[in-house]
């Protein structure tokens, strides 16, 4: 498998729009060669991502402003209840966000906003848990992700939090759910494409809770989907449209470089071109922007994740490939604003 920079570096392309401001709503840190929750992260590209790593990134040559932490399982407690372990997470994140608002590590500010990790299944106990991350993210904690993606393959790795089939229908995770928005936090929701209509159901029952979509919401490619992709697409596009209905749900646009979608890409002697990944790709990113509009949507990294397909500054070419067509109103939603507002960041 190619995961090294070296691979990447085949493909170098001059940036499309450099001064384009950009708020890139979907990364990861982690140290997996001394992090015992590391064993579920098994797309990992690079052992270590923390703020050196991703500034070598940010700074490749689109315009990065701010970046989101989307929670991964990194720097939990090693030691307390089980409930409030996750809250290391916002803890470890937290520091490195005040070193990089520092302004001695460049203009970007990452980690603007944390998103952590509290199992929901417990119900209303789950507020002393949401309290303490407040308390843990100085003035940066926005929310949670309680990953959902099931399916009943032994090809496809379910979410590292070991959800069931109908964890979002389920009276004790609702519970727990409804203790969010009166703190003011969000919820990424994330699962595969097949559950679509579960997480519709969750959005229809919290009206005044703000849910942003993550990576289309899996469309999967391997184990029995894959080469089915054709198949299920009408479906995949009736199912956004319905929850797009929701006025309460936004949708990232990215996260489609994994194993799991189905494309080869990190099997290739070289990675993909920006064109490549469009002529692939794109009718996903054009049904949701058709259906939510730019207010409600934003593009998203997924990395280092998705780096085990293609490097930073090629996919952010991608999307602006994607986004040619907009008008600059448009454009500066689609890549900074939406996602400024939803995650609450200030300058």
């Amino acid at each position: 498998m190619a995961t090294t920079d070296a691979w990447l570096n085949q493909v170098r392309e001059d940036i499309i729009e450099p001064d384009l401001p950009i708020c890139d709503p979907h990364h990861h840190f982690w140290d997996s060669s001394i992090d015992p929750l590391a064993t579920f992260r098994v797309e990992q590209v690079e052992q270590r991502y923390l703020l050196d790593e991703l500034l070598k990134d940010t700074n490749s040559g689109h315009n990065i402003r701010s970046t989101v932490y989307i929670e991964c399982g990194s720097m939990y407690r090693a030691r307390g209840p089980e409930e409030m372990k996750p809250v290391g997470e916002t803890e470890f994140v937290n520091g490195i966000a005040a070193m990089s608002a520092s302004g001695q590590y460049g203009d970007t500010l990452a980690a603007a906003a944390i998103i952590g990790y509290a199992d929901l299944r417990i119900g209303a106990a789950v507020e002393k848990v949401l309290e303490a991350h407040i308390a843990a993210g100085g003035g940066r904690f926005r929310g949670i992700r309680l990953g959902g993606g099931w399916d009943a393959s032994d090809d496809v790795r379910n979410s590292h939090p070991k959800p069931t089939e109908d964890m979002f229908l389920d009276t004790k995770f609702r519970e727990g759910f409804a203790k969010l928005a009166p703190l003011g936090m969000s919820f990424e929701g994330w699962c595969f494409h097949p559950q679509i209509p579960k997480l519709t159901d969750l959005a229809r029952a919290f009206p005044d809770t703000t849910i942003i979509l993550d990576h289309f919401l899996g469309p999967l490619g391997i184990g029995p989907y894959a080469g089915e992709r054709n198949d299920y697409l009408p479906k995949w596009k009736a199912d956004i449209a319905e929850i797009a209905k929701c006025p309460n749900v936004h949708a990232k646009l990215g996260g489609l470089n994994m194993k799991m979608n189905g494309y080869g890409w990190e099997s290739r002697p070289k990675p993909p071109t920006s064109q490549e990944l469009v002529n692939e790709t794109r009718v996903f990113y054009d049904h949701c922007i058709e259906q939510f509009g730019p207010d409600r949507c934003l593009f998203e990294s997924n990395f280092p994740v998705d780096k085990v397909s293609v490097s930073y500054p090629v996919l952010w070419n991608a999307f602006k490939r994607i986004a040619a067509g907009c008008s600059a109103g448009e454009k500066a939603k689609l890549f900074h604003d939406t996602a400024a507002r939803v995650y609450r960041i200030e300058y």
